[in-house]
C-alpha cells in the first residue's frame, strides 16, 4: 500500500486524506528571511500560476532572524491569500510545537497555538497541520487535542513532523483503538544524501498505514543543487554552511556526479533531478522546495513531468546508498 493516489490531473492525494495537492510543495521558510513580502509574493503567484497549490510553513518561521518573533512566514502567506482571493484554491500545511514562545505539544499550547497561525493566516481552517517535532507528550494527549480541532472544523487533517517509527505506530494505534483523527502524513528529513532517517523501519510504519510523505530538505539545504562543489568558488548564501557540510561526506561528490550525468541526458537542473527521484521513492507525494526568487522555481516545478530511467534511478541509488 502507498501513500499515494490521484483523482485529478497533477495531483495526488495525501494519504488517507481528502487533500489532492501538486507533486511539489512549496516551502515557506524563507518567507520573512530571505525573501521579503514583494519577493515572496512573487514566488507564491509564479508557483500558483504553475499550478501549484501546496503551500508548506510553520508557525515558528522565520523566529531565527534578529528582529523577528516567528509567524512572519504565515503572516506572508495570510496577506497573499486575502490580496489574491484564492484561499479555495489553496492547501495550507502549517506546524505547531517550535515557536519559541509555545513549544511542545501539550494540550493547552496545541489548542492556543492554532488560534495563532489561523490568525495570521487568516482563515478559518488549517487543511494540514503537523506536530512540528516530537516529544515526551503522551500520544493520547496531542492526538486528542489534535482530534479536538478536527471537529471543531479548524484543521482539516493532521500530520507529523520528525517522529520516530515507534511513535508514529504508537499515535496511529491510539487513533484507532479511540477512534479519533489520524495521521495521514510525515515530513521527515529525506534526500539523495541523507536517507537512513527515513528508510527503514519509519518507511515501514508509513507505507503499512497509507500515510503519504512529504520530504523537508529535500534538496539539502541547495547541495543538490549543484552550487556547492569541491574546489569550487565560495557561494554566499544563508544556507551555504548547512549544504557544504555534504561535501565532507564521501557519498556527496559522487551523488553531483551522478546527477550532472542524468541532468545532461534529459537537458534540466540538478535539482529537476535530485526532485524526480524523490517522488519516485515509496509513499512519497511532494517533496518541499523553497526559492527565494522566481527565477529559482522552474526547476523546481520541473521535476513533476520528469520521468528517469530504471537505469538512471539505479545510477543515483548507487551513489547515494
Amino acid at each position: 500500500m502507498t501513500g499515494i493516489h490521484s483523482d485529478a490531473p497533477g495531483r495526488v492525494q495525501l494519504g488517507t486524506s481528502d487533500l489532492a495537492v501538486h507533486p511539489l510543495s512549496l516551502g515557506g521558510n524563507v518567507f520573512g528571511w530571505t525573501a521579503d513580502e514583494e519577493q515572496s509574493f512573487a514566488v507564491l503567484d509564479a508557483y500558483a500560476a504553475a499550478g501549484g497549490n501546496f503551500v508548506d510553513t510553520a508557525d515558528t518561521y522565520s523566529s531565527w532572524v534578529p528582529g523577528n518573533t516567528g509567524g512572519e512566514s504565515e503572516s506572508i502567506i495570510g496577506d497573499w491569500l486575502r490580496s489574491r482571493g484564492n484561499r479555495d484554491d489553496i492547501v495550507i500545511a502549517t506546524k505547531v510545537g517550535l515557536h519559541p514562545e509555545a513549544r511542545g505539544l501539550g494540550a493547552a499550547t496545541i489548542k492556543s497555538s492554532v488560534e495563532g497561525s489561523l490568525r495570521r493566516l487568516g482563515v478559518e481552517h488549517i487543511d494540514l497541520y503537523y506536530t512540528h517535532q516530537d516529544d515526551d507528550t503522551p500520544v493520547e494527549e496531542f492526538i486528542t487535542a489534535l482530534d479536538g480541532l478536527v471537529k471543531q472544523g479548524k484543521v482539516r487533517a493532521i500530520a507529523a513532523s520528525n517522529i520516530g517509527a515507534e511513535r508514529l505506530a504508537e499515535a496511529l494505534a491510539f487513533s484507532e483503538r479511540e477512534g479519533l483523527a489520524k495521521y495521514v502524513a510525515i515530513q521527515p528529513h529525506y534526500n539523495l544524501v541523507s536517507r537512513a532517517t527515513f528508510e527503514g523501519p519509519l518507511a515501514d510504519v508509513v507505507a503499512e498505514h497509507g500515510l503519504a510523505t512529504v520530504p523537508y530538505y529535500a534538496l539539502a539545504s541547495g547541495f543538490l543543487t549543484g552550487k556547492y562543489r569541491l574546489g569550487g568558488a565560495d557561494v554566499t548564501s544563508a544556507r551555504s554552511e548547512g549544504a557544504s557540510r555534504y561535501l565532507a561526506d564521501p557519498r556527496g561528490p559522487k551523488v553531483l556526479e551522478a546527477l550532472d550525468t542524468v541532468a545532461a541526458e534529459h537537458g534540466v537542473e540538478l535539482a529537476s533531478v535530485a526532485l524526480a527521484w524523490l517522488g519516485t521513492r515509496p509513499t512519497v507525494a511532494a517533496p518541499i522546495a523553497s526559492a527565494r526568487g522566481v527565477e529559482q522555481l522552474p526547476p523546481l516545478l520541473a521535476a513533476a513531468s520528469l520521468r528517469l530511467t530504471p537505469e538512471e534511478l539505479a545510477l543515483l541509488d548507487g551513489a547515494s546508498s
